[in-house]
């Protein structure tokens, strides 16, 4: 019987694997599960270098606990998700620092464009800022059930809560996102008009 190799196998059968000091299986794991991890952590921490590192951190901290994984208690995904939270809010407690983003594009010429152009970036700063300053576990919900499309049973397995519980996150977070939006609305509006009358 042909064997299965490392991308067809299953999570169990990987780490079956790697406990038996099988390089590749391990590097199966990586490639399986890396870009998940990372996305999830490069949303809650809006900074690449930060995903990077908490996601080396995440195998390499699985790496040295292959022998304790139990993978009747929790699926992998879902402990190496645990693993990525608390290294992720263990930086966050030692840097307390806010993490600038970058890439913002450049303004246009034309001052009809400016403005258009103002207007859209102060949108995606304003949702940018919002979805930061949500609580942990309220920005939690958004970037896994909305950024990252899961469904809520998936979510709620990678945060260990019950369904009922994502799904009254992500209500409460949506409300509290609106909130916060709808009362950045009206400044950023001003300062579209004062600067529309400027260029006009």
């Amino acid at each position: 019987m042909r064997q299965d190799t490392p991308a067809d196998s299953s999570d169990a059968d990987l780490v079956a694997r790697a406990r038996s000091a099988d390089r590749t299986a391990f590097e199966a794991i990586y490639r399986r599960h890396a870009p998940a991890l990372y996305r999830f952590v490069l949303s809650m921490s809006r900074s690449a270098p930060v995903a990077e590192d908490v996601v080396h951190d995440v195998f390499l901290t699985f790496m040295g606990d292959l022998a304790r994984y139990d993978g009747a208690r929790a699926p992998l995904a879902a402990y190496l998700f645990g693993i990525a939270r608390n290294h992720l809010r263990t930086r966050t407690r030692r840097e307390r620092r806010h993490v600038e983003l970058e890439g913002e594009p450049e303004a246009p010429r034309s001052g009809q464009d400016l403005v258009g152009d103002l207007a859209g970036t102060q949108r995606r700063s304003a949702m940018r800022a919002a979805l930061a300053a949500l609580p942990v576990p309220y920005r939690e919900a958004i970037v896994l059930c909305v950024l990252q499309e899961m469904k809520y049973e998936e979510a709620a397995r990678m945060l260990s809560v019950p369904v009922g519980t994502v799904r009254s996150r992500l209500h409460r977070a949506r409300q509290m996102l609106s909130d916060r939006l709808h009362r950045a609305e009206e400044p950023a509006s001003m300062s579209g008009w004062r600067l529309w009358r400027k260029f006009s």
